[in-house]
């Protein structure tokens, strides 16, 4: 058989071409988030987004403001507003004295974000680029020297919040991925994604590994997977993903969507491609592409605008699954946000980094 006469077979059984296989394309109107005192959010470079107890909670990466960092912010999805008391993370003895205690408590890079399915008083967050913080000693190097991927290796980390509204952190593990995934050292570009399935069973989204190709992972947390400070070795769940000739495509953000009588579904925000895809965790249906553009409310007297300006650069990092709908949130680039300056009016809300909630409703069509 000729390589291209197999090219498309595989992938017309196996994957969608997302270059020419879209199944939605929707325009999206957003919301700018909005500070208690009455500004934009001030540069939280968004790297979660996850619906919580009717609200909505973000997360920040090392790269935001400093009042960004370490801590979930509390957003009313209604109107977009970022609630004054958000919670700040703190470490507990047992995180101390474990091997990441001080990059824990400096500046760690969280890039993912998940709740407990059985306790929404817990959440799990994940660690990525872990080169510029404070370094493991010798002996806990030697200890977790095989990650499969980084130097530093990636860290699952749970969080509770106790009646006080005290967010501790109270126990951390170091993932391992199996040399045979070949994951690659990426120290930029690993989990960006979290999500609960059915039972207990945590899904994770890689960036990209050793091809450039994103990945999805799984990892079960059983009763006593807290117990052991050992890697947490994950599981290449081997779905079907979209494929593309050419350019970089990476998962940034994900969310568990349920489905009757059926293992449920990822939904996965690629940042570079403005897309959202619907992922088949049965591995049966190829994965639907949903392409997205986004748009910006104008406001005051602007004469040179409308109410509305379409965004060149949105980078969605945050998923949200909700009962009819998904929240979706974008987390400003810091070397091309301004870019989108078209309008004055809104000129100091990118230059402020302020992020954008958007909404798109659930379709039926998706699973089937």
């Amino acid at each position: 058989m000729k390589l291209f006469s197999f090219l498309a077979i595989y992938l017309s059984t196996s994957c969608v071409l997302a270059d020419e296989n879209i199944h939605q394309q929707v325009t999206l109107q957003g919301k700018w988030l909005i500070e208690e005192s009455g500004k934009t959010m001030l540069d939280p470079q968004t790297s979660a987004l996850k619906l919580w107890q009717g609200k909505l909670l973000s997360l920040s990466d090392r790269s935001a403001h400093e009042t960004q960092q370490k801590q979930l912010h509390i957003i009313n999805p209604a109107n977009a507003i970022v609630a004054k008391e958000s919670l700040k993370m703190t470490l507990s003895t047992q995180v101390k004295e474990s091997c990441f205690s001080a990059y824990l408590a400096d500046k760690p890079d969280f890039e993912a974000l998940a709740i407990d399915p059985n306790n929404d008083n817990v959440f799990f967050v994940v660690t990525e680029d872990a080169r510029i913080g404070v370094q493991l000693s010798t002996d806990c190097q030697q200890r977790y020297q095989k990650t499969g991927s980084t130097k530093y290796p990636s860290l699952l980390v749970r969080l509770e919040l106790d009646n006080s509204n005290v967010l501790s952190m109270t126990h951390v593990r170091a993932l391992q991925f199996p040399a045979s995934y070949n994951v690659g050292n990426f120290p930029n570009d690993g989990i960006e994604g979290m999500a609960f399935g059915k039972n207990s069973t945590l899904y994770l989204g890689l960036e990209k590994d050793n091809k450039g190709v994103a990945r999805i992972f799984s990892l079960p947390l059983s009763y006593n997977f807290w117990q052991s400070d050992k890697f947490a070795p994950v599981e290449d769940t081997e779905v079907k993903l979209p494929a593309f000739k050419k350019g970089r495509h990476p998962i940034n953000g994900m969310d568990y969507l349920p489905a009757k009588n059926h293992p449920g579904y990822i939904v996965a925000a690629a940042r570079n491609d403005n897309q959202l895809w619907i992922i088949d965790l049965d591995k049966q249906k190829p994965t639907k592409v949903i392409s997205m553009e986004f748009l910006a409310p104008v406001t005051g007297e602007d004469k040179q605008c409308n109410d509305w300006e379409l965004i060149g650069n949105t980078s969605l990092e945050g998923v949200a699954v909700a009962k009819d709908k998904i929240w979706l949130i974008n987390d400003p680039w810091k070397k091309h946000y301004m870019d989108n300056v078209k309008c004055e009016s809104n000129r100091d809300k990118y230059k402020r980094l302020s992020p954008l909630l958007f909404s798109l409703p659930i379709s039926k069509d998706w699973f089937e």
